[in-house]
């Protein structure tokens, strides 16, 4: 027996035609389907894809087992996949490049490479010593692949790093000690998934009881921030920020979060490096050859995560 698996791109083709039993039928959004579609029982949605038009494709349908997404965050997919369908993600594909991003602002905002650019295209010549990353106290927030990959990277700066998941044990503190840990922490870096826990969760609250001085890191998504919240604490200056998600996202281009001090902004490219697609497909033919031969993807999404 062969399934058929409707994929997005030249990549996902190759990667399942490498899986055997499986049979590659490629698709594009807004045209008609290839013939045989109506067979097809593994969905992967593309890239950056409209997310309503690719639900709209999931109901369409009838054979259709299981959605693979080539993205860790399952969000727009909560609560909108048919029945008795199974949601996959690609957990472990993006963790080492969206770690690397935090990584790279940290060091970024601590050696001020930004005002160093500045000077650069202003001709003026700046020295002076800065703040390093060396030996300072993050908290991570979010315990999942990539918190373990930043942990990783952060180990040779001799840094002082805690951890903190939805509960306690050993080596990960429970997200209920958060209101102690946040008062020690230099940076606060927040890689948890979006469900109805984390969303607003980076309340003023939560920004009031980090240390004056202190950089929050999202690497996770914009709505667990909120957003005036954190807006005022950056006007303040009080607080520093490196974002590569907001909420709203796209951010206008009227909106003050643009000129916040304090702030480095990316647009949602943690994730986005050379290589990246393959790295996804790796991980999402490998839950495909899974269920191929009638076993659960080791990816799937319970709940709301």
């Amino acid at each position: 027996m062969t399934v058929t698996v409707l994929v997005p791109d030249d990549y996902g083709f190759a990667a399942v035609s490498r899986v055997e039993g499986a049979r590659p039928l490629r698709y594009t959004l807004g045209e008609p389907l290839p013939a045989g579609a109506e067979a097809a029982e593994v969905l992967v949605p593309g890239f950056l894809v409209p997310k309503t038009e690719a639900v709209r494709l999931a109901s369409k349908l009838p054979e259709l087992k299981l959605v693979q997404l080539l993205t860790a965050g399952a969000e727009a997919w909560i609560g909108n996949t048919p029945d008795g369908v199974l949601l996959s993600t690609a957990r472990g594909a993006h963790g080492a490049s969206t770690a690397e991003w935090a990584l790279t602002g940290l060091l970024a905002v601590y050696r001020e490479f930004i005002e160093f650019s500045v000077a650069q295209r202003e001709h003026r010549w700046t020295q002076h010593s800065t703040d390093t990353l060396h030996g300072k106290r993050i908290l991570i927030v979010g315990a999942g692949d990539l918190a373990v990959e930043l942990r990783r990277m952060l180990a040779p700066f001799e840094t002082e790093v805690t951890v903190v998941g939805t509960h306690a044990r050993t080596g990960v503190h429970g997200v209920d000690e958060l209101p102690d840990l946040l008062p020690h922490a230099d940076a606060v870096v927040l890689v948890v998934p979006v469900t109805s826990a984390t969303i607003g969760m980076v309340d003023a609250a939560f920004l009031a009881r980090m240390a004056d001085g202190a950089i929050l890191v999202n690497a996770a998504r914009g709505p667990v921030v909120r957003t005036d919240a954190l807006l005022a604490e950056l006007q303040s200056g009080r607080l520093r920020a490196i974002l590569d998600v907001t909420d709203p996202e796209p951010l206008p281009a009227e909106h003050p979060l643009w000129d916040a001090p304090g702030l480095l902004l990316t647009p949602h490219v943690g994730g986005s490096s050379r290589g990246s697609q393959q790295r996804a497909w790796k991980v999402a033919a490998a839950e495909i050859t899974r269920y191929v031969a009638g076993e659960q993807p080791r990816n799937l999404v319970r709940g709301e995560y």
